[in-house]
């Protein structure tokens, strides 16, 4: 047969059938969302994910994650041990079914466990799939056990290796840089704030870090202990830390609802945002879902009602909306699901109908016992509600007078927008530029064809401490809005955006490389977590790393981006002479595009949400009313000077 019959000859033979574990390594990402820095971190989740459950189940008290000096990483619990026994169907150990076979584990088996999270049971086996090096060791029955593996193949079958009067399970394991397209370096904090994050959903489990790649000042290995008494009420006092509490306690129940257990806490603050965090099995649903749902009705349902009664609403001449019981609450939402649903595989919406009846149950009856325990407070939320009404309505006309200056409604674009020449969204990008001086560098710099620039003067709201009416009359905000095409929420939901004709799916903050423009940088990226959140998540939101210093030595030249590179730079010339950029104002056209705008040569930093939670607390902190965290905060990453959020 011919190459080119071959080529086009659709046979039985050309159907593929993978293997478990070789599907994993031929489609990572459908397994563990993608192959970056977010699903390498999502390695050692998966393992957590198990120890975790052995706590749920009641026979796991303890965890410890290492990550080793080499980038490998060890997790370790004092649970009852992976089985090691045969297996009747697949004639191996247990242990070896466990981590070579998709689907296989005590998760499908509901005498084991009643709930779980991890990636529909199939966990601990990707991570080995995904892993050039995987060892196991098992404490139980008195014996140690070990079994290795090279990327999810077993290297030799079970074997004791030694006797001990502890049990549990421990895993260490070095992701393959053949599946993954980043270097595979594990961030301390983003695994930090997770383990944090577990600690607070799964109360009196101590859950500890530590880096060995890293020491403190007095020669120890960077080191935290977690450990949450009280839970979710806990969580929410650290979220919300910085903000100033309308009400003296959390609100916090917890209780079963038609056979699912349901976990709420929730506060009031002084704050114009609503943060709602809702997790199922220990997994973020960002997303929402019908648990998310039922919290919201069932908190305005029992508000309302209780506002309405107390006559409190006597004097309003509007009607209230679901919105405005929300402005300023800070809660958390945990469930747990025997058999969740979710909508797409990597967990962020719940689909299960049935629980959204439970928690709107569930809240109805906790909020109605405080509202009548506590008067005073119940007094102090319906008037936070009232006041958000009236705000909502005067958000509502400053709404509707940036919408009608928005492309969709004819109104134009913003005079001071140096639009782009191709109308391709997935092509184009804004560059957001701090000033008139420097956006009319950037304009004589740029490639017109798919680069558009739009200054804005001085700094822009913060969106933090102001109302959502002022935020939508700030005139830089609404160019925002017109520039990008996008629409603003409704009546319902004020916070809702269509970002269907969005513009630009390339959006570049450019400030200057010092300390006024960090702050615009955040001023900004506050403003779109805050109203544009979606962008964030969808991955459309950068910003631009212009160079510090520029250095020549005769006709050598050469840019560098922090103090080392200048260093380095200066000892490779054997000296020259060097220029400290003070702004993007100080660079010519030529100088901005080659090092900041040209696609080829620039660096941009693409702005992600690893965990929402803790990117609303960083955010509060950063912007918010409290100096003494702020001050702690910087005074702590100083050296860094940075925020991977």
């Amino acid at each position: 047969m011919s190459d080119e019959k071959k080529k086009h000859d659709y046979s039985a033979d050309s159907i593929q059938a993978l293997e478990g574990m070789e599907h994993v390594r031929m489609r990572p990402s459908m397994y563990i969302g993608d192959v970056g820095v977010r699903g390498l971190h999502h390695l050692v989740y998966e393992v957590v994910d198990n120890s975790i459950d052995e706590a749920m189940a009641g026979h796991c008290n303890e965890i410890s994650v290492i990550i080793n000096e080499n980038n490998s990483i060890t997790v370790r619990d004092n649970g009852r041990g992976i089985p090691v026994g045969m297996h009747k169907k697949e004639g191996v150990s247990a242990l070896e079914v466990v981590m070579t076979k998709i689907g296989a584990g005590g998760k499908f088996d509901k005498d084991s466990y009643k709930v779980s999270g991890g990636l529909h049971g199939v966990g601990v086996s990707v991570v080995n799939a995904l892993s050039q090096h995987l060892r196991a060791t098992v404490y139980r029955d008195g014996k140690i056990y070990e079994q290795e593996y090279e990327r999810g193949k077993t290297l030799y079958p079970v074997k004791v290796i030694g006797e001990t009067d502890q049990r549990g399970t421990e895993v260490t394991f070095l992701a393959d840089d053949q599946i993954f397209q980043t270097e595979i370096e594990f961030n301390y904090e983003t695994l930090a704030t997770r383990m944090r994050e577990l600690s607070f959903l799964n109360q009196k489990i101590k859950i500890s870090i530590e880096d060995k790649r890293r020491k403190d000042d007095e020669g120890n290995f960077i080191r935290e202990d977690f450990f949450s008494e009280d839970g979710l009420s806990e969580f929410v006092k650290y979220l919300d830390a910085t903000r100033e509490q309308l009400t003296q306690d959390v609100i916090a129940m917890e209780g079963e609802k038609n056979g699912i257990p349901v976990e709420v806490a929730m506060v009031y603050n002084t704050s114009y945002s609503e943060n709602l965090h809702s997790y199922v099995n220990n997994i973020n649903t960002h997303e929402g879902g019908t648990h998310l749902s039922g919290f919201r009705r069932g908190l305005t349902h029992t508000l309302k009602k209780y506002a309405e009664n107390s006559g409190l609403l006597k004097n309003l001449k509007f009607a209230i909306s679901g919105d405005d019981f929300r402005e300023g609450l800070t809660a958390i939402i945990s469930v747990k699901v025997a058999e969740p649903q979710f909508e797409g595989q990597t967990k962020t919406k719940l689909g299960n109908r049935e629980v959204s009846a439970a928690v709107s149950q569930a809240v109805s009856e906790m909020l109605t016992n405080y509202l009548e325990e506590n008067p005073s407070d119940a007094k102090i939320i319906v008037q936070k509600v009232i006041l958000a009404a009236q705000a909502r309505h005067a958000a509502t006309e400053a709404r509707e007078m940036v919408q009608r200056k928005t492309v969709m409604s004819g109104g134009g674009l913003p005079g001071k927008l140096s639009d782009c020449a191709w109308t391709d969204p997935d092509k184009c990008e804004l560059f957001l530029v701090e000033g008139d001086s420097a956006g009319g560098t950037a304009k004589q710099g740029r490639d017109r064809n798919f680069q558009a620039i739009l200054p804005l003067r001085g700094k822009i709201l913060n969106v933090e401490k102001a109302m959502q009416h002022k935020a939508f009359e700030n005139e830089e905000i609404k160019n925002m809005y017109t520039a990008l095409g996008v629409s603003i929420g409704t009546e319902e939901d004020q916070r809702a955006l269509n970002v269907s004709k969005l513009r630009y799916h390339k959006i570049v903050i450019m400030c200057d490389a010092d300390v006024d423009g960090s702050h615009i940088e955040t001023l900004i990226l506050t403003f779109f977590f805050r109203y544009m959140r979606e962008l964030v998540e969808n991955g459309n939101i950068y910003v631009a790393a212009p160079p510090l210093y520029l250095i020549k030595k005769g006709k050598k030249k050469r840019y560098a981006w922090n103090d080392d590179d200048r260093d380095a730079i200066v000892k490779e010339f054997g000296g020259g002479t060097i220029q400290r950029y003070k702004g993007l104002g100080e660079m010519n056209a030529e100088q901005l595009w080659d090092t900041t705008m040209n696609p080829q040569q620039r660096t941009v930093y693409r702005i992600t949400i690893d965990n929402a939670a803790e990117a609303d607390r960083v955010f509060s902190m950063l912007m918010g009313d409290e100096v003494p965290p702020r001050r702690k905060f910087i005074e702590d990453n100083a050296t860094y000077a940075n925020i991977d959020i």
